[in-house]
């Protein structure tokens, strides 16, 4: 894990309340919105994931009001945090849905997301997932390959549908981000190579059961430099005016997601000059336009809470053990990733602090959420906040180790509700099965499996 620029603890603090207005402090405690986090955690027990609604709202009509001039589509990328009040806030400020998978589009209609505002990516969509999607009558397929535009056209034509489709394009642009969430340059499984955009779009306008509408880019997630996306959607401006220059009919541009936020030190784009640049470039063509944030409106809208568990003081290291673990928020194992840590109760004006790891209770040395950190002197019960832990925080969460899921808690003002509940370990053992046979075979502990070398 590497290790950042070191910080003052007054600076970690100022810097959770720049992050968003919603998570704030007041006499030392740390609210979200109008509630003490300390009261939700009595209530639920930690670890927990708590969302302001109030955020999601803000970071929402943020990117939305920039665009404000073109109205565009705007479908909140659902792998980001696919809670279904998460999904129902976007769509009652007016959001699509983009989605990668069929649990994500049946997501996205249980949240009453209009079907035509759906988008269905990914590269790996299978019949069944297409013929749900042609079924829902959704707002386009982006297709990533010559292979699925061809299982398209025919799940369409047996329904007797005629789905639309986009073309999405590998522009082969790198976007400088982790090499785990870069998805715009040809060696990146994503989309159609540039230089087969044009032979695909042809095959589309004549295969049955597919109306092809335009085309999509996404170059990855955690961009933080503009520059790569101006060049991405240069490209895609130039395959614009290739395509009507040739007689085919482009309409709409999918322009992905993938906006940073600040987690440690980054200074992503603001949505204002990202517009822009999109207005520079594509405003003449007089496309519809279609976007599909997610990180950017979700990642600052969440905390992971957590209690410290033990407080283990080493020779090399002095470990912060908590009741977190990677299972819950796996991106600082997966990515490298940072999240600022702060306490729910501040210490006393002038208390010292020390560096130390932030670890969780599962038996990986990955199970790390810091290295060398400054932070207090936390002792056992403290309890700690992961900031911006509103994206892919639940969402990539499992129960390894057979640890439960925790539970995700949504603020409203003064109000807060369980939107996911932790579960039962019994519910955690009714998911396997033990077959009939094994239930019927009477142990037999004195047989050693082992047999001696050279036996029979």
């Amino acid at each position: 894990m590497r290790r950042r620029r070191r910080r003052t603890y007054p600076t970690l603090i100022r810097g959770l309340i720049q992050v968003s207005n919603f998570f704030t402090y007041r006499h030392g405690e740390l609210f979200a919105e109008e509630v003490p986090v300390a009261r939700v955690a009595a209530a639920v027990d930690t670890p927990f994931y708590l969302y302001s609604a109030a955020a999601f709202t803000a970071q929402y009509r943020e990117f939305a009001d920039a665009f404000l001039p073109e109205e565009p589509l705007i479908c909140y990328a659902v792998k980001a945090n696919s809670n279904l009040a998460v999904l129902r806030i976007f769509a009652d400020l007016g959001a699509g849905a983009d989605v990668v998978s069929e649990g994500e589009l049946r997501r996205a209609l249980a949240a009453r997301v209009p079907p035509e505002r759906i988008i269905f990516s990914g590269v790996g969509k299978t019949a069944a997932e297409i013929a749900a999607a042609v079924a829902a009558g959704i707002h386009q397929i982006n297709v990533e390959s010559i292979p699925e535009l061809r299982r398209v056209s025919e799940v369409a034509s047996a329904q007797g549908q005629v789905a639309r489709i986009a073309i999405r394009v590998n522009p082969d642009v790198d976007a400088h981000t982790h090499a785990k969430i870069s998805t715009g340059r040809k060696e990146n499984k994503f989309g159609v190579e540039f230089g087969e955009t044009v032979s695909a779009y042809n095959l589309a306008s004549q295969l049955p059961g597919v109306e092809p509408i335009g085309l999509a880019v996404h170059i990855g997630s955690q961009v933080t430099d503009i520059e790569p996306y101006r060049r991405a959607f240069e490209r895609l401006a130039e395959l614009v005016r290739e395509l009507r220059g040739l007689g085919f009919p482009v309409a709409r541009m999918d322009l992905g997601g993938g906006i940073g936020v600040r987690y440690d030190a980054e200074r992503p784009p603001e949505p204002l000059n990202y517009a822009k640049l999109v207005r520079d470039i594509f405003g003449p063509l007089g496309l519809a336009l279609a976007f599909e944030p997610g990180r950017v409106l979700t990642a600052p809208a969440g905390l992971l809470v957590t209690k410290v568990v033990y407080v283990k003081e080493g020779s090399a290291r002095r470990f912060v053990i908590v009741d977190a673990a990677m299972n819950d928020l796996i991106r600082p194992a997966l990515y490298d990733a940072w999240h600022d840590i702060v306490p729910v109760r501040l210490p006393e004006k002038g208390a010292a602090l020390a560096p130390a790891d932030v670890v969780g209770p599962v038996c990986e040395t990955g199970d790390t959420f810091a290295v060398d950190r400054q932070l207090p002197l936390f002792a056992e019960g403290d309890i700690l906040a992961f900031a911006d832990a509103g994206a892919y925080g639940a969402v990539m969460s499992t129960t390894y180790n057979s640890r439960l899921l925790v539970p995700e808690v949504l603020v409203s003002h003064e109000h807060f509700a369980v939107v996911r509940a932790r579960p039962s370990y019994e519910a955690l053992l009714s998911l396997d099965t033990i077959p009939e046979w094994l239930c019927q075979r009477s142990p037999d502990r004195s047989a050693n499996p082992v047999r001696k070398r050279g036996a029979a």
